[in-house]
Formats: C-alpha cells, sequence, structure tokens
C-alpha cells in the first residue's frame, strides 16, 4: 500500500517542477521581448510593471486569459480543447528528469534519457490533435506540416543523444553529467572536460538545429508561418488555450536547453568548481548554460530568413540523419578502441 508521504511527494515535485516552468518561460518570453528589440535597434517594453517593462509577459497572459474561449462551430470539441494540455503536460515532464544539483532533481531515472525521449515526443500529438480537430483548412495545413518537422528532426536529435549515452556509459542524466566531470588524462594532467570539447561538438550542433526545429521557431517555423498559414495550427484557438500553447513554446525552449546543457555542457557541474559547492551552486550554473542557450535561439530568430517546406526536409532526411549516423560510429568507435 503506498503511503500518504509520496504521495505528498510526488505533489510537491510536481508544483515545484510547475512553479519552475511558469517563472523560467516568462523570463524567457520577457527576454526574447527585450533581445529582438535590442537587435532591431528598438526600446521593446517599457512601461509595464515600471521601467524596463518587467511585467509585459505578465500583463500579455492577462490580456489573453481574459479573453473569450471560442471553439469552432465544426470542429471536435473534446479533441480541440485536450490538444493544449497534452502539450504543456509533455513539456512539464521533461523537466522531472532534468538534474539541476546532485540532489534536486525530482526523479533520477535509469533510464532518464529514454524517459525524455518518449515523454517530449507527445508534443507532437498535441499539435496534430490541434490542427485536426479546428476544422479550418490553414489549421489542418499547419498541423500536417508540423507532424511532418517533428518526425523528420526527430531522428537526428534521437541519434545524437545515443551517441551521448554510448560515450557517457548510462542512460541516467545524472550519471551523463558525472561521466563529464570525471577526469581524464591529456598530456600527463588530469582534466575535466565537458561532451562538448571530447569529441561531441558535430553532435551538439545537430541537437541544436534539430531542437529549434521541433520547437517549431525561426528559421523552422512553417508549421505556423503567418504570412502563409494566419498562424496555423493556433489559427481557431483563444484565450487560456492559446496562452497556453504560448507558454508551452516558450517553457520547450527552456527544457531543451536544459537538455542540451546537460548532455553536452556537463549539466550542473563545472570545471574548478568543488564538489561539495555543487549543491548551492549547481542550479546556478546550469540557469547560467541555459540563459546562453536560449539567448543563441533568439538570436536566430531575429537574423535567419524562414526555410522553406523542401529546404528543411532536404537539410534533415540528406544531411543530418546520415552526419548523425556518422557521429554514432565514430563515437563508438573511439569509446572501444582508444578508451
Amino acid at each position: 500500500m503506498i503511503s500518504g508521504y509520496f504521495w505528498l511527494d510526488v505533489i510537491l515535485k510536481v508544483v515545484l517542477v510547475l512553479v519552475a516552468m511558469i517563472l523560467m518561460a516568462l523570463v524567457a518570453i520577457y527576454g526574447e521581448l527585450k533581445v529582438m528589440a535590442h537587435m532591431q535597434n528598438r526600446i521593446g517594453p517599457y512601461y509595464a510593471g515600471g521601467r524596463w517593462g518587467w511585467a509585459q509577459p505578465l500583463a500579455d497572459a492577462a490580456k489573453f486569459i481574459q479573453k473569450e474561449d471560442l471553439v469552432p462551430a465544426g470542429a471536435d470539441a473534446a479533441i480541440f480543447k485536450t490538444a493544449p494540455y497534452i502539450v504543456v503536460a509533455a513539456t512539464v515532464a521533461t523537466f522531472v528528469v532534468i538534474p539541476f544539483s546532485p540532489s534536486l532533481i525530482a526523479r533520477d531515472l535509469d533510464l532518464g534519457v529514454f524517459f525524455l525521449l518518449a515523454i517530449s515526443s507527445l508534443t507532437t500529438l498535441g499539435v496534430l490533435m490541434a490542427g485536426w480537430s479546428s476544422a479550418n483548412k490553414y489549421s489542418l495545413m499547419g498541423g500536417l506540416r508540423a507532424g511532418a518537422q517533428l518526425i523528420a528532426y526527430e531522428l537526428p536529435l534521437v541519434l545524437t543523444v545515443v551517441a551521448v549515452v554510448v560515450q557517457a556509459g548510462t542512460m541516467s542524466l545524472v550519471g551523463i553529467v558525472e561521466a563529464q566531470a570525471a577526469p581524464v588524462e591529456i598530456g600527463g594532467l588530469s582534466i575535466s572536460l565537458p561532451f562538448l570539447l571530447k569529441g561531441q561538438i558535430v553532435g551538439f550542433v545537430i541537437f541544436l538545429v534539430a531542437s529549434i526545429a521541433e520547437l517549431s521557431r525561426i528559421p523552422f517555423d512553417m508549421p505556423i508561418a503567418e504570412s502563409e498559414l494566419t498562424m496555423g495550427y493556433l489559427t481557431e484557438y483563444s484565450s487560456l488555450r492559446f496562452t497556453m500553447f504560448f507558454l508551452g513554446e516558450y517553457a520547450a525552449m527552456i527544457s531543451m536547453s536544459a537538455v542540451a546543457a546537460t548532455l553536452f555542457l556537463g549539466g550542473y557541474w563545472f570545471p574548478f568548481v568543488p564538489e561539495s559547492t555543487l549543491t548551492y551552486l549547481g542550479p546556478l550554473i546550469l540557469i547560467a548554460k541555459i540563459a546562453v542557450l536560449v539567448f543563441l535561439m533568439l538570436w536566430l530568430r531575429s537574423t535567419w530568413p524562414r526555410l522553406r517546406e523542401d529546404q528543411l526536409q532536404d537539410m534533415a532526411w540528406r544531411w543530418l540523419i546520415p552526419i548523425s549516423l556518422a557521429n554514432i560510429l565514430v563515437v563508438a568507435f573511439f569509446k572501444v578502441v582508444v578508451f
């Protein structure tokens, strides 16, 4: 029989993960508003909440929530209403296995990487449900584009993670961080390096490109493509449900950055930081790495044009997937022969 303490522990961890996700997503939204404004030589939000407009994301959320929640007459109401919850739930679940310090993790699973890849793919289901159930040709086209795009880029993303698992020798995210913190002998010196500097730079670049495509952000925003599809699979959504999709996008951007930082940049670990202090400094180290990766995604949105659909598919199937397979072979060779 499961004790009440177990359920209390589960509820507290879920609430903490949800609060952390919302807070980091709001910061990412504000960061995008200000970063893009400065890159385009504008001021950006400046009044909401006082100087620098720090409360602009909260004001936008309040504006969306108070709008009327509309469901198209021809829509499948049950699926239409459920879709945003699936997207948000899948994003929240990814935070469960991401370690912010050696002890600050909701659940350290032995198959953490497998869980991460499996649960994150549920966003594809939510997007397809939203596009199909809206009874709108633009939404359906956006949903089909999103499905094709997510399937194409899920493959190179998974293959780059396989290479990391082979090099680390474990599927536990905590174990992967510890594998990067383990010292290696280089020229008689004992040095700890992240996987990015241990031969995974190609995998890191592919993972980052595939992550941006999975998020449907510029230059991979064909599922939304305002100039072609109005708002794609989001066209018929309003009020709270639109807000959930919007929040889920930025939360997913945070979670994918956290995964990339954990797999390739050492996660909560940093060279020359004593292990005894990682319990306190680990979350700050990981958040700093996440911030750098999020800024890179914002920079790409502000500077790159949208790709065509054929260019997007060509990049995935002709380039990223073959290079990812070659990366696995190289990593496996050095793992078996050299190390």
